[in-house]
């Protein structure tokens, strides 16, 4: 910590010059065109629920509730009614680094490297239910849940993983000195190491950083010095080996942290006058730096040129590709997840024709981004990203740093969208009445989609130059360090004593380092750009000034549909003061049927260690993965902990089957309607009518389907829509045609900047496109028209 105080001094007087001199100069690149909204979360949960937790102390599973508030960190209570009375949680799960396993023999695999002595097959702790899900640290304490059904895992699965993937995204880009410091610092240190490339563990907060980079050199030396002081069997051994590593991992966070605030209050002390000398002297330390990096350029330049051409350029192609075809993949789902619920929406609106039904689905579709089960779709597209045989070329641990880059990325872009759809449609209905809601929806999001196809790759392209050159730039200095280390110090006389706090030559080596390799990078990623197949836009197409009216409403906050046009503006003002302080949950909870709810106080005995057996041999029960397993396993040792449909024949499958079934268009009478309202009202936990209805078009439903049917229920439930036969008569899928992507970013750039604006306005649909749509769509419409006919003449004789 001495070391990094001494670094981070360095750097972060470094990362106030370049601010200072972006905020003159100022910067430039294209402007995003969705809005972004600014506190997403505000007033929002993400989900909560009841499971079974393994408690160390007494070695028994227990009822607990958990609850994922906007923060992502998981609070786990005693039961439901100690957070209902807002009571103190027993405990709070800090994501930031875990891995989420669902299987035994994940688990085992992680751990066999703990000890040096072999692990067994068997685990040394006996699950309550065979759908176990486990939260897995390398230093830190671990957490054991499992729950009844596949449907819960699969739901707990994908919510644990989205507090991974936030926890995990890193430190906040909007300050834009302490986050460039301390990256900067814990760089050098690890250089300083002999670590360079890419680092799982740059996660959390600054303190959990540190405390991981302290970990990373301590643990060996811990476990040569208490491994060989652990007594009792292979498992009682393993137990204990991970609570000691927990008990040092929160001392050594607790230090940093507090080594940490006193080296930042001392830079942030010093920060006024530091600005003041570099507002005065900003030409001079502009011309000085100059002048030294071109003396380091003339030293590094020629070998950095040599190992480019030898060792990076063969491989940046194709580096590329496997980066785009799977983030292209995710951005595409993510469009298309977009696209069908604006297309559900829209085809429900035409037979109820009113605000009411609209404020509902808006409900449902404000916090798409945010729920990590519909989501799951999108994200599993990244989650087949390999950088297989790249990996040990380029000192690349693994390919998991991307991933939940690419996918923090993609549901920024979601919520961007549904933000910038909600803002004009709300705008739209404010200035006309209820007829022809469906054409003002379509107009809305033909609007938007355009939109989200050029900021989508925009991002893309960022995403893909910052990934080469995090695989790129640490093997070139890896490489290059050795023979020019050594004359970098001679540099430093050439800088003035008053400006040395601002210029760097470790830096400057850093920088034309990049510079080198940079030119390259940008030429692929511009050719890229003019394949089709990656759905890029040209950098010659700009769009700044394409809708300066709509970033007028970037202002706006989020919108309470259900307030304004859902008719639960009474309710809501006669509920009370408690009422009006609850949260509005992104996930809802799951209503497991057939399962008697056990209660609070319940607990499960389980073996002590001792009637383990410590054998090699497999276990007679099996970890309940079914069909699932195999195909996890194989993910996560590629480093992955995300979920696989088994196969794209079965998810195809299921989603033609749900086309099915999405086809019959609600019509309620207005008894039911009010009915259903009222008990959605009710409801403390209840989520809109589609989302318990249909589940999201993912690959989790085609498994469920498959690996574990589900009985039907006996009765209706309460959101449930009744369908009349004439209705799939009256709107078919054709209705509502896909806007087409835009390809004018694959054409030859345009002369004038004004023609290619044009080229991205709306335009009407082709008629070659309605009439594919509709030879589709024709195939279906007679097997749902006879399913709802079927049902409707059932229910007659019921």
């Amino acid at each position: 910590m001495g070391e990094f105080g001494r670094l981070y001094e360095q750097q972060y007087a470094v990362a106030l010059f370049n601010k200072v001199r972006l905020d003159i100069e100022g910067g430039g690149g294209p402007q995003p065109q969705l809005l972004h909204r600014k506190i997403p979360l505000e007033n929002k949960s993400i989900f909560s629920g009841s499971l079974f937790q393994y408690v160390e102390e007494n070695k028994k599973w227990r009822n607990r509730f958990l609850f994922v508030p906007d923060s992502y960190n998981i609070n786990y209570y005693e039961n439901k009614v100690s957070h209902d009375r807002r009571l103190r949680p027993k405990g709070t799960i800090n994501c930031a680094g875990y891995k989420v396993l669902t299987s035994i023999e994940q688990y085992l695999d992680l751990i066999s490297n703990s000890l040096p002595a072999k692990v067994g097959s068997s685990p040394f702790l006996k699950f309550a239910t065979q759908f176990p899900l486990i939260l897995w640290h390398p230093y830190a304490r671990h957490y054991y849940f499992c729950v009844v059904t596949e449907k819960e895992q699969l739901k707990w699965h994908a919510v644990l993983q989205d507090c991974v993937r936030h926890a995990n995204d890193g430190l906040s880009e909007e300050n834009k000195v302490q986050t460039p410091a301390f990256t900067d610092s814990v760089r050098h240190y690890r250089q300083a190491q002999g670590h360079y490339g890419t680092w799982e563990m740059m996660c959390g907060v600054p303190s959990q950083i540190l405390a991981n980079l302290v970990m990373e050199d301590l643990l060996s030396e811990l476990r040569e010095l208490i491994s060989p002081c652990l007594k009792g069997k292979l498992h009682e051994r393993q137990k204990t080996w991970i609570l000691i590593s927990d008990a040092v991992y929160s001392l050594v966070q607790e230090q940093c942290q507090t080594q940490y605030e006193t080296v930042l209050q001392k830079c942030e002390a010093a920060r006024s006058s530091l600005e003041a000398s570099i507002r005065t002297d900003m030409d001079q330390i502009i011309t000085s730096k100059e002048h030294v990096t071109n003396k380091i350029k003339a030293v590094v330049l020629p070998k950095a040129e040599k190992l480019l051409k030898v060792s990076i350029q063969p491989y940046i192609s194709s580096i590329l590709d496997a980066l785009m075809e799977s983030t292209s993949q995710g951005f595409s789902e993510v469009r298309d997840l977009f696209f069908r619920e604006l297309v559900d929406m829209s085809k429900n609106t035409l037979n109820e024709g009113t605000k009411e039904t609209v404020a509902q689905h808006m409900e449902k579709i404000s916090m798409l981004a945010f729920h990590p089960v519909k989501m799951h779709s999108c994200y599993e597209k990244v989650e087949h990203l390999s950088l297989e045989g790249l990996q040990q070329r380029f000192d690349v641990s693994s390919p998991s740093v991307f991933v939940q880059r690419a996918q923090i990325l993609m549901r920024e872009q979601m919520d961007n969208a549904v933000y910038t759809f909600e803002q004009i449609l709300h705008q739209s209905l404010e200035s006309q009445g209820t007829e022809e809601l469906c054409k003002t929806i379509q107009r809305c999001q033909d609007r938007v989609i355009k939109k989200f196809d050029y900021d989508s790759s925009t991002v893309r392209k960022r995403f893909f130059r910052e990934a080469l050159l995090q695989i790129f730039i640490p093997y070139m200095l890896k490489q290059l360090s050795p023979s020019c280390a050594s004359e970098l110090p001679r540099f430093q006389e050439l800088i003035f004593e008053d400006f040395s706090s601002f210029i760097l030559v470790e830096n400057i080596f850093e920088e034309v380092v990049l510079h080198s390799v940079m030119k390259d990078i940008m030429m692929a990623v511009k050719e890229a750009a003019v394949q089709r197949r990656h759905n890029l836009y040209r950098d010659s197409i700009v769009l700044s000034n394409s809708d300066p009216s709509l970033h007028l409403l970037g202002e706006h906050p989020s919108i309470d549909w259900a307030r304004e046009h859902g008719g639960a503006q009474e309710k809501v003002d006669g509920a009370g003061e408690d009422k009006k302080r609850r949260v509005k949950q992104v996930v809802s909870m799951i209503q497991v049927e057939d399962f008697p709810v056990l209660p609070n106080e319940s607990c499960i005995e389980v073996p002590g260690n001792g009637d383990i057996p410590e054998t090699d041999k497999e276990e007679g029960e099996k970890d309940g993965d079914g069909e699932n397993s195999d195909a996890t396993a194989s993910l996560d040792q590629k480093g992955f902990a995300g979920l696989s449909d088994g196969s794209v024949l079965k998810e195809e499958e299921a989603k033609a089957e749900e086309q099915v079934k999405e086809i019959p268009l609600e019509v309620e009478s207005a008894t039911e309607n009010a009915s259903a309202l009222e008990e959605k009202d009710k409801g403390e936990d209840s989520q809109s009518v589609l989302e318990e209805q249909q589940p999201p078009p993912s690959s989790q439903e085609g498994s469920e389907k498959v690996l574990l049917p589900v009985p039907p229920p006996k009765e209706m439930p309460s959101g449930a829509t009744e369908m009349a036969p004439e209705s799939p008569a009256e709107v078919t899928a054709d209705s509502f045609p896909p806007p087409p992507h835009d390809d004018s970013g694959f054409q030859s750039p345009t002369s004038e900047v004004a023609e290619a604006e044009e080229e991205m306005q709306v335009a009407p649909l082709p008629a070659e496109e309605h009439i594919e749509v509709k030879e589709t769509s024709t195939a279906v419409a007679p097997e749902a028209e006879a399913k709802t006919i079927d049902s409707g003449t059932r229910e007659t004789s019921d």
